[in-house]
């Protein structure tokens, strides 16, 4: 009940009761009235002092001198009263009571008070423990001191808490000077936090001044589950002084607790470890699903000086994904070591599981720098680790742009160092989205990446090796080097020579020889000639000869 409705409550009463409770004089005895104020005499025709007496349906008080009191709060037996204008007893009312202290130690202007049906105002008794004694009127609960004083603010050991850091050791809340209802639910506080700064740089909720999220349980206690509350089907978290959480947060443990300076940065289960929640400003929302935010200055420093936005998506427990390929609403995307969504064209290594390699838990993106920024180094980090590829350890993706990041899947054009390249990516199964490493539809994928002759060789030789892996990739003539030491002369019948036939006939064990065009096509059957006029016949894809006109 605000101030205004307790003064009219007040005054109605008053008016009611000065016609009601009207006094008559009486000789000798009772009522009389004496220099303009209202006295007693009993039935020895002593005037009454210092004691209770009733006319009609009301209780009057008269003082040490045996004057009626009026507007007063009046001191019995250890119990406080209080009577109008009229001097009657005030009874189930709220009453404002001028403060000769006001203005020190952030005193109130008034105390309000609550008379119970007894006229008695309503205490906390001087044996009373625990922080609230707890009163219910109209429907609100309240709390009150020892003296009879509506507690009001942040309140502990019964008493109003004036001090700045009176948030942080308070449990209970009850609202202004002029509505001291507990507070139960979602209340936004104004708060001052002088290490703030210093414990979350950067964030503008973070200032000394604050107006912040609580939510008290219906006991009136502050909630400050750091782990995470379900409310109203929602979950928020809460700091150790009962704050909604806001912005980055983390619940990192000490075994992978970053420091301030950020060591332990970079390191998934530490990424894993934060959560994000909307400002206050916000409405308060706990951010679940995706989100696009500049990483915070204690998960990713560098990128959060930088002030660029990256995508993130957070559990049911408001935790970041990292490092991993995970599934939603039906696509598929990754994150990497500080939970930022991948885009663009990527090669990540991924954890061991079992005899091979797991299909979704990431060990690391590998960064571009010099392994496939350009398509030749691409090429020579994938020939150096095809191992690696082979195994499935290292496996190429593409999880398209920015603002997209869903995983791609079969043909796909990829630029690298600004130029495009045909890539093919595996559509189903447990490799789904890995760029094929092999043969596929009688075309050579090396990381995901088609395998084409040079635009001048027109024609180049493949060799595969019995798992269709890739052996070597060369013209026609370092082809010859390498695996020929057949040259046979044919001459034309005037004695000339015709031409010289080669054999691939130093291949190693179970390797076979193919012919590829520009467009990444084996050619099956035919003769073809390259850039450097050698002629290459082939049957069923591999290399009958090689020819060289003179």
């Amino acid at each position: 009940m605000r101030k205004q409705t307790k003064i009219a409550a007040l005054i109605s009463a008053a008016a009611v009761l000065s016609v009601g409770g009207a006094m008559t004089a009486f000789a000798a005895t009772g009522w009389q009235q004496e220099n303009g104020t209202w006295v007693y005499y009993n039935r020895n025709e002593e005037k009454v002092t210092e004691q209770w007496q009733k006319s009609g349906d009301y209780w009057y008080y008269l003082d040490d001198n045996g004057e009626m009191a009026v507007d007063s709060l009046i001191d019995d037996n250890d119990d406080t009263y209080y009577v109008d204008v009229n001097g009657v007893m005030v009874t189930n009312r709220w009453v404002a009571v001028d403060n000769e202290n006001a203005g020190d130690e952030n005193e109130p202007n008034q105390w309000w008070y609550y008379f119970g049906a007894n006229g008695k105002a309503y205490k906390r008794s001087d044996s009373a423990t625990g922080d609230v004694s707890l009163k219910t009127i109209n429907g609100k609960k309240y709390t009150f001191d020892t003296d009879g004083k509506m507690q009001y603010g942040w309140v502990k050991d019964g008493e109003t808490q004036y001090d700045d850091n009176a948030w942080q050791d308070a449990e209970y809340y009850f609202g202004d000077e002029n509505d001291g209802s507990m507070a139960e639910g979602w209340k936004e506080i104004a708060i001052r936090d002088d290490q703030s700064a210093d414990a979350q740089p950067g964030d503008n909720y973070w200032d000394e001044d604050q107006t912040r999220w609580f939510y008290f349980k219906a006991s009136g206690k502050k909630e400050k589950n750091q782990t995470g509350k379900t409310i109203n089907g929602r979950k928020y978290g809460f700091d150790e002084y009962g704050r909604m959480n806001a912005g980055w947060v983390t619940e990192a443990t000490t075994s992978n607790a970053s420091v301030k300076d950020g060591g332990k940065q970079g390191i998934a289960t530490y990424s894993n470890s934060f959560m994000n929640y909307s400002t206050p400003e916000d409405g308060a929302r706990y951010t679940k699903g995706w989100f696009k935010v500049t990483p915070g200055y204690y998960l990713q420093k560098d990128k959060y000086e930088d002030g660029s936005d990256y995508w993130y998506y957070s559990d049911g427990n408001g935790k970041l994904v990292t490092n991993q390929i995970k599934t939603i609403n039906g696509k598929k995307y990754a994150f990497d070591n500080y939970g930022r969504m991948i885009s663009g064209f990527v090669v990540l290594q991924m954890q061991a599981a079992g005899t091979g390699y797991s299909s979704k838990d990431i060990v690391e993106k590998l960064d571009d720098e010099n392994r496939y920024d350009t398509a030749d180094n691409y090429n020579r980090f994938v020939k150096a680790n095809e191992g690696l590829f082979r195994s499935g350890e290292v496996r190429a993706y593409y999880f398209g742009n920015s603002d997209d990041g869903s995983m791609k899947t079969g043909k796909q054009s990829v630029d690298l160092d600004g130029e495009k390249y045909t890539f093919e990516f595996e559509k189903n199964g447990s490799k789904k989205g890995v760029g094929i490493n092999g043969m596929d539809d009688h075309k050579f994928y090396v990381g995901g990446k088609l395998t084409t002759a040079d635009s001048d060789n027109k024609v180049e030789i493949v060799v595969l090796d019995s798992n269709n892996q890739l052996v070597t990739k060369s013209s026609v003539a370092d082809a010859l080097n390498a695996y020929s030491t057949s040259a046979t002369q044919h001459f034309k019948s005037n004695g000339d020579l015709d031409y010289t036939e080669y054999k691939f006939n130093n291949l190693p064990t179970g390797a076979k020889a193919y012919v590829v065009n520009t467009t990444g096509a084996m050619v099956k059957s035919g003769t073809k000639k390259d850039g450097e006029d050698y002629k290459v016949k082939t049957s069923n894809y591999t290399v009958d000869w090689v020819r060289l006109e003179e």
